[in-house]
């Protein structure tokens, strides 16, 4: 399947830009990134422990504990990264033997058509990879069947919560991976020359709408005031632009409800105290498509909405600490737990941190990740890990064989 899909990345590039507005020159990263997990997981396989022999607790002979496939795998994938997401998915399943029903966004198909043509040119038999293209009464309809004996979920918290409850009804497995408002902590000794822009860049990455995306700055008051002067120089840099520009740093938010939603936003923060710090309106030079400027709040404190829910939108809020202790507290009030980072000199003191902060995936001084590595929230960021090695054993049942 990743020798069928090589040829196609250019089509596939193509296709995540015209539909959500994505930066073309940004495109061929994140496609790669796409086509890496069917390699990724190929490399796995080879060394995965499927079958391990034990000795018997009592001594009286040997036993087993092997790795067999979950079953029938509902994959449904978010609009954001169509294919990243639904390849690791994908790959995953496959490897662990599950057949798999596709499920894209309907924003996004045409990902998981490629992928589903991939495998049919791939030789894999009929019905191990299907793809259902429809609205949301479908997906829904396919967690409720009882033939799909595992939900592997990216999306917003609402239809996770839903998901959830529906496979709890009938106890289906599910992987959910769901939304986040993750903190970045700033302490005394951080290096603000490389805070401030790279917070600057995370937050207006594919123009917000990514689920880990740094969108809470909790800074202690030495170095508050300087690391907002720095983040409000670095985003001013930002050119808004048609995504097929290459000066363009950020494109168009993906859909009108999205920017909707952003100005919605905005209008709450103002309305509860939040001060407006830069951007706030739509970009003035560009009058078609989905556009707005990246957005800083100041001022923030931690009960306001705008510090505590999911905007999806080039909005960073950025909220004063007293101390490190109190960093980490306003870091943990939170609903959400998927991503973080802190950034200090020391990465002893960032272990330590890291340790306190109630979130999946915490990195220091960076906007870092590693596909070895298990992803996942804590919270209402979801239930279950992907990605690694974690993210295959996801589509296995454990089974103990005594001999």
């Amino acid at each position: 399947m990743s020798e069928a899909l090589a040829p196609r990345l250019p089509q596939l590039e193509r296709a995540w830009v015209d539909q959500i507005g994505a930066l073309s020159v940004a495109a061929p990263f994140v496609i790669g990134s796409g086509k890496f997990w069917f390699d990724y997981y190929a490399d796995i396989a080879e060394r995965y422990e499927w079958d391990r022999p034990v000795p018997r607790f009592d001594g009286q002979g040997t036993a087993h504990i092997v790795r067999e496939p979950a079953g029938v795998v509902a994959a449904i994938a978010p609009w954001n990264n169509p294919f990243g997401i639904m390849a690791s998915k994908v790959a995953g399943a496959l490897t662990a033997g599950c057949t798999v029903v596709m499920k894209p966004a309907p924003e996004t198909p045409i990902e998981a058509y490629i992928i589903a043509e991939a495998a049919e040119q791939a030789g894999l038999p009929s019905g191990v990879v299907n793809l259902v293209c429809a609205g949301r009464e479908a997906s829904d309809r396919l967690v409720r069947d009882p033939r799909i004996d595992k939900v592997s979920f990216t999306g917003s918290v609402g239809a996770g919560r839903i998901i959830g409850m529906a496979c709890a009804e009938r106890f289906a497995r599910c992987t959910l991976e769901l939304g986040g408002k993750s903190a970045a902590i700033i302490l005394e000794d951080a290096d603000i020359e490389v805070a401030a822009p790279l917070l600057a860049n995370v937050i207006t990455m594919s123009a917000g709408q990514i689920c880990a995306t740094l969108s809470r700055v909790v800074a202690v008051d030495a170095v508050y005031d300087r690391l907002i002067d720095g983040i409000r120089a670095e985003m001013a840099k930002v050119t808004v632009g048609h995504p097929d520009d290459p000066g363009a740093r950020m494109g168009p938010l993906a859909m009108e409800r999205q920017r909707q939603r952003v100005e919605e936003y905005v209008g709450i923060a103002q309305a509860e105290g939040a001060r407006l710090a830069l951007g706030g309106t739509r970009t003035r030079h560009m009058d078609r498509g989905w556009y707005f400027d990246p957005t800083l709040f100041v001022d923030v404190s931690p009960d306001m909405r705008i510090a505590r829910e999911e905007v999806f939108g080039p909005v960073l809020t950025v909220l004063r600490a007293r101390d490190e202790a109190e960093a980490i507290r306003i870091a943990n009030d939170s609903d959400f737990g998927l991503y973080g980072a802190v950034f200090c000199a020391d990465k002893e003191r960032a272990y330590r941190v890291s340790r306190q902060v109630r979130t999946g995936t915490i990195a220091h001084n960076g906007f870092l990740f590693d596909p070895s590595l298990p992803f996942g929230g804590f919270k209402h960021s979801g239930v279950g890990r992907e990605g690694g090695e974690a993210g295959l054993t996801a589509f296995t049942e454990t089974k103990s064989i005594i001999l």
